[in-house]
């Protein structure tokens, strides 16, 4: 009897024993871990501490999703992102600025927003250069986190003491190129005239000259407009309005800025663009007067390269709907006006920008510029915009500056130069399975 009351007892325990541990488990069971989403993020000047910010809230609001911010150098995302992500082990999102070159990694988020019209109506104007050319052509493949322009940053301090006036609104390029020159010899400053050493920014300098670029789908960079605007660059190094000790300082499609050239107040004129506003707030200060001027003319355009950075979904991401809310979240209307308020950068969308932003700044240079970059925004060439938006634009960039330095070096001519430049579109063109005729 003994034996059979514990037998009884003992099976009762077993049984108890789950529904016991059910009922502990409310008080014992641990939280399950936040969705990780991993951001390959550059910065210009302080838009990755914005987004941090930005972003802790964001974590706040939604507990269910970490988002890590992995910093690193532009030069990281030009030359190691693209092969990070060809391996398939890219981040699940990545601020970039070669939209068309890498659109074939882009994740369409449309399936995973929960208002895709809203990007449609606030974002028509950039949504088209992240669409691949196979790809969906009403797609949601990223987001702008800058609008860019390309325009001249000039020291007016230096114009001041040189007593030498400033070329009016609609000044040339030799305008420009003549002033800067007279400015840097009176006042004993080594570089008259900076460009970024960047296909982008010569491409402003083409444009104006009258280079299309483009015929159609197809390539058509060296023309009578390249031609002279090419002539143009080689000519201010031979004469000393340029100096080859600041591109001559690199070799290849290596970048190279004169940021702290400009800032140790030592160009007079420096062909660069709205991003540099914040840090130009920052290493300048008060020290000189600096402001931003109207894109110079010539006889095609008197305008600059439109562009900007955007935030892009990875379609190797194993979490798109945490992407998506991450991105939803970052272009909200309140959201995406405070970034571009604190971090003074001109916004794709395009509600934000008619109603204006009251950015945050008490810096006379920033705000004299701001003003004028927003009034070169519209004056923009078409043709600017068409060439933005070409998938290929990063190999008619490439070879341009590339080879024109070898010319500007004395290594080859300028003809030498474009048969070259010619060679290279040609060859990495076909390096993506692309035949020019």
């Amino acid at each position: 009897m003994f034996k059979q009351l514990k037998s009884i007892t003992g099976g009762l325990m077993a049984l108890c024993m789950p529904v016991a541990a059910m009922m502990a488990a409310p008080d014992t069971a641990r939280a399950a871990d936040p969705t990780e989403v991993r951001i390959m993020w550059y910065s210009d000047g302080i838009e990755g501490d914005v987004m941090r910010d930005l972003l802790d809230r964001f974590e706040k609001q939604n507990p269910d999703i970490k988002v890590t911010l992995d910093r690193v150098p532009y030069k990281t995302v030009v030359e190691q992102l693209p092969a990070l992500l060809d391996s398939g082990q890219g981040p699940d999102l990545a601020r970039v600025t070669d939209l068309g070159g890498l659109s074939r990694h882009y994740l369409d988020l449309r399936p995973h927003l929960k208002n895709a019209k809203y990007f449609d109506d606030n974002f028509a104007s950039s949504l088209p250069w992240f669409r691949p050319v196979t790809g969906a052509k009403d797609g949601v493949y990223g987001v702008m986190t800058q609008l860019t322009l390309t325009l001249p940053l000039v020291n007016a301090t230096l114009f001041q003491q040189a007593g030498i006036p400033m070329p009016g609104p609609k000044a040339t390029w030799d305008d420009w190129a003549k002033a800067s020159k007279a400015v840097a010899d009176k006042v004993k400053a080594p570089y008259p005239m900076a460009f970024d050493r960047s296909g982008h920014r010569v491409s402003s300098l083409v444009l104006d000259m009258g280079g299309k670029f483009v015929d159609g789908d197809k390539p058509a960079l060296i023309d009578d407009g390249f031609k002279a605007a090419t002539k143009m660059l080689v000519d201010w190094h031979n004469n000393g309005t340029m100096s080859k000790a600041l591109w001559g300082s690199v070799g290849g499609t290596t970048y190279r800025g004169a940021t702290e050239e400009f800032a140790n107040a030592q160009v007079v004129f420096y062909m660069s663009g709205n991003w540099q506003f914040t840090q130009f707030a920052k290493t300048v200060g008060k020290n000189f007067e600096w402001q931003a001027v109207p894109n110079p003319c010539g006889p095609g355009n008197c305008s600059g390269m439109p562009g900007g950075a955007g935030l892009v979904p990875i379609k190797t991401t194993k979490n798109p709907q945490a992407v998506a809310r991450v991105v939803e979240y970052f272009a909200s209307e309140p959201v995406y006006e405070e970034f571009h308020a604190r971090t003074l950068f001109l916004p794709a969308h395009l509600g934000i920008a008619k109603k204006g932003i009251n950015y945050q700044t008490d810096d006379a240079n920033v705000k004299k510029s701001l003003a004028i970059a927003v009034d070169q925004v519209a004056q923009t060439s078409p043709v600017a915009f068409r060439l933005q938006g070409y998938e290929h634009n990063r190999i008619l960039f490439n070879a341009t500056i590339s080879r024109v330095n070898q010319a500007i070096s004395g290594e080859m001519s300028l003809d030498d130069a474009y048969t070259r430049i010619q060679a290279d579109i040609v060859e990495g063109l076909a390096a993506k399975g692309i035949k020019l005729q």
